[in-house]
């Protein structure tokens, strides 16, 4: 029996100390991070108000594979919605026209330049 309350006297002490090191934190770092939990608080409440959930689900699949492409799409329709332009819920339809347009506008052409190395080609032997 005392080995077993020393161990969770033990167990408390450890988490006491990260428990006080979130105290010591810079204060301008927790005001940061706050400010970046309100503005994704803010954006969620927004999308959730603009998007209907398989649209929401779709893009939230998306964000696993392309968070890039994530936020354009989502600050594309912010801007939208705090602009008057959007007429309802965005279906899932709806998301993967805007989706494609997004596509189309950050579409990167890729070019692939052959650069050929001169060697002794075989073919100068055969002149005799």
């Amino acid at each position: 029996m005392t080995v077993l309350r020393l161990t969770i006297k033990v167990q408390k002490n450890l988490i006491v100390p990260t428990q006080g090191s979130a105290v010591c934190q810079d204060p301008g770092d927790v005001a940061q991070q706050e400010a970046k939990q309100r503005e994704a608080e803010m954006r969620n409440s927004i999308l959730a108000q603009v998007l209907d959930q398989s649209a929401r689900a779709r893009l939230s699949n998306l964000a696993l594979v392309k968070p890039e492409k994530t936020k354009a799409v989502e600050n594309y329709l912010i801007q939208m919605a705090r602009y008057g332009q959007l007429s309802g819920k965005v279906s899932e339809q709806g998301l993967i026209e805007i989706l494609e347009k997004v596509s189309q506008q950050t579409e990167k052409k890729t070019t692939v330049k052959f650069s050929r190395r001169k060697v002794m080609d075989s073919d100068e032997d055969d002149d005799y």
